[in-house]
């Protein structure tokens, strides 16, 4: 059996800034990730859809430094480029199928969004360099926990398709509690209050997709557009200049038909009908792609669950108390959603994280 001080499950975000953090602080730590890519909901792709260094963010792409300085701080303490979404251009509104798209000059958003150079996924790779590679686990996915008498036992599927147990004072579960609740099981039980709770809490983006058309050059910049539109025709209702810090041309949006009713039309119809919009939006070149991706987190067992394929709103801040009865000193929840700011986030995923930490030291240094 091996054995941990803590057991982080997870290594999005939250999960690699606890281990970091725990690690930095002496504390011996095992990460157990269940893809086989760090990240989580962070992914950033090459035009093949594949994991990059330098690429395209298929999952969330922006941080907001004067709403959000949890994550200004990080990107500075890890001396992370940062830089502006482009904003310069007209943006496009798109009001009804029968009308002409219409072009507006922006107004200023008082926020200005920032994305990273190389991708969010350079967060990423930033906070794993600062754990020892032999305590991130790979392909390892959680099935089971027990309390025992020392702490709590870990049932693992490995990647080989056996299972191995892991024994760990605390465990920190650094994924959303909606995912934990379905695909771990517990013994003791959770209480049915706790249990309930995690179920209801929607898991940010698990309902959505992202649609990227990759081109040779940005050519709206060239026609004096931003890239960015608004849809009430769709499928896309939101479209944002994606091109990359190195100069990677794109364009992405958010569709805007449900998970069942994407499922049903297909990934290549869907596809098809997002560049026929973008077509009508920023002329005849934009049917012209080197590539199109298609993210549809709906569709991803590792992020969503069934319940989450009905679009619900973004977390709210509230619930103090994830974790009750018999499991309240062992287990701490440190997925975005569980934060008391900016739930669902990324800078969510740091607050979370730094808490669970908080109490894991706190409690280490009372026994």
């Amino acid at each position: 059996m091996k054995a941990c001080r803590v057991a982080v499950v997870g290594a999005g975000l939250a999960g690699l800034y606890a281990a970091r953090t725990l690690h930095a602080s002496g504390i011996d730590v095992i990460v157990l990730e269940a893809r086989h890519r760090l990240g989580g909901r962070i992914l950033t792709a090459d035009e093949a859809g594949m994991p990059a260094e330098d690429g395209f963010d298929l999952g969330p792409s922006w941080y907001w430094p004067q709403m959000q300085p949890p994550m200004e701080t990080l990107i500075g303490e890890l001396s992370l480029h940062s830089f502006a979404q482009n904003s310069e251009g007209d943006v496009i509104i798109e009001r009804m199928s029968r009308e002409t798209p219409q072009r507006y000059q922006p107004i200023m958003a008082d926020q200005q969004s920032m994305r990273l150079s190389g991708g969010m996924a350079s967060v990423v790779r930033a906070l794993a360099r600062d754990v020892p590679a032999d305590r991130i686990l790979c392909d390892a996915t959680v099935t089971a926990m027990s309390l025992s008498d020392t702490g709590i036992e870990l049932t693992v599927k490995t990647g080989r398709g056996s299972s191995d147990i892991l024994q760990a004072e605390q465990v920190v579960a650094a994924l959303p509690p909606r995912l934990l609740e379905a695909t771990v099981s517990f013994s003791p039980e959770q209480d049915k209050a706790t249990a309930a709770c995690w179920r209801d809490t929607a898991t940010w983006m698990a309902p959505h997709a992202k649609f990227f058309a990759v081109y040779d050059e940005p050519f709206w910049r060239t026609a004096g557009l931003s890239g960015t539109a608004q849809s009430m025709v769709g499928p896309l209702v939101e479209i944002h200049d994606a091109t990359t810090a190195s100069g990677k041309a794109a364009l992405f949006g958010f569709p805007g038909v449900g998970a069942d009713q994407r499922a049903a039309l297909g990934e290549e119809t869907l596809k098809q009908a997002c560049l026929a919009q973008l077509s009508k939006l920023f002329g005849s070149a934009a049917l012209k792609p080197r590539a199109v991706l298609l993210k549809d987190w709906a569709a991803d067992p590792l992020t969503a669950t069934a319940a989450d394929r009905v679009g619900g709103g973004h977390p709210l801040p509230g619930n103090s108390q994830w974790v009750s009865g018999l499991w309240k000193d062992r287990l701490i929840l440190a997925g975005s959603e569980t934060s008391p700011s900016e739930p669902g986030y990324l800078a969510g995923a740091v607050v979370a994280a730094g808490r669970a930490v908080a109490d894991i030291l706190s409690k280490m240094d009372s026994r």
